[in-house]
């Protein structure tokens, strides 16, 4: 069977606290590990997605509408949804299976990622990862 659920693919989750929001996918366990004895990838993703900017908002007001907020997880293959995007930033330095064993690692891994995303979104590239409106496949 070929494998599809690489690294940098962008996914939607279908389950839990995120169902519905999209994330990328930083690391695949296809085999499992002796916790998860089941398929199941590392996860970083948006919890809150960027607000829509008009012109005649400040530029406080729109740095405000810019932000964005990440989350990292661990999912099972069952509760993703694989899309036929990719994103190239790199979060494997950032996010790693050891981030997600103490809070503070967890949180700082999260800002470190949150940073990322706003910096990609400001650039304007991965429009359709980023922000909820963009007419996706799912709406056809």
């Amino acid at each position: 069977m070929v494998k599809f659920l690489k690294p940098n693919k962008a996914v939607i989750l279908l389950q839990g606290r995120y169902a519905g929001r999209k994330a990328v996918i930083v690391r695949a366990f296809d085999d499992g590990t002796r916790d998860r004895p089941y398929g199941h990838c590392l996860v970083a993703g948006i919890s809150k997605y960027p607000s829509k900017v008009i012109r005649k908002d400040s530029t406080k007001k729109t740095a405000k509408k810019s932000r964005v907020k990440a989350f990292i997880k661990l999912v099972n293959f069952q509760h993703l949804m694989p899309t036929r995007y990719t994103l190239d930033v790199d979060l494997k330095d950032i996010v790693s299976a050891e981030s997600l064993q103490s809070r503070d690692k967890k949180v700082t891994a999260a800002k470190e990622t949150k940073k990322r995303l706003e910096e990609r979104f400001k650039s304007g590239k991965n429009r359709w990862m980023l922000v909820p409106w963009v007419r996706s496949f799912l709406t056809l």
